[in-house]
């Protein structure tokens, strides 16, 4: 009998230790899908605004800085490299439309360029690239509507990836995490309604 209590204790003790060693090397993975799952609701949360359309909040222009890192400068914090939007708005001083357009796509590049680190990030920043150029597409009249919109995104596609490490960063990560996706459903391609713009 005292021989069964033994193995009966030594037994439960080691279900118990294979149990805690089960936990805790599950928990990085915990760890890991809760960070992807806070990086993926940061990325559809982040939207362009009004005041960035209107440039309200212009940042001074960045010089021989812009272009030191992948990242670039976004002194004004708004997830649209400064270069770049300054570009945008020097290209499109008159219209409102297009430049929503063109920094909602600017800053749906920038995530892929900073924001991406596995395949659940990928795919948002992706949704997100894919709802700025359905806005692009929007610009157009309805006979050049694809024209327009393919070389919208092409010129400012060039626009922000402008030097290698830019361009070899976001080859990287759809090299690395690319996984099958769809769109976003029921969400507007637009974070700024074109109509409610004048011009």
């Amino acid at each position: 009998m005292a021989k069964i209590k033994k193995i009966l204790k030594w037994g439960g003790i080691s279900i118990l230790v294979v149990f805690v060693a089960l936990v805790i090397a599950r928990m990085p993975h915990a760890y890991d899908k809760q960070k992807t799952e806070k990086q993926v609701a940061k990325i559809h949360a982040t939207k362009l605004t009004l005041d960035d359309v209107l440039g309200k909040n212009l940042p001074p222009d960045p010089g021989a800085e812009a272009d030191k890192t992948i990242a670039g400068i976004d002194a004004n914090k708004n997830g649209i490299r400064d270069d770049v939007e300054l570009a945008i708005f020097r290209e499109y001083p008159d219209s409102a439309k297009v430049r929503a357009a063109a920094l909602q796509y600017a800053m749906a590049l920038q995530i892929g360029l900073t924001q991406v680190s596995n395949s659940a990030t990928l795919v948002a920043m992706a949704q997100e690239r894919s709802r700025a150029g359905g806005c692009l597409f929007k610009l157009g009249g309805i006979d050049e509507q694809m024209i327009d919109a393919i070389h919208r995104e092409d010129s400012f596609k060039k626009l922000i990836l402008n030097t290698d490490a830019r361009k070899n960063q976001i080859e990287d990560v759809y090299d690395k995490y690319m996984v099958s996706m769809g769109s976003i459903k029921g969400k507007s391609d637009c974070d700024i309604d074109p109509a409610s713009l004048l011009n």
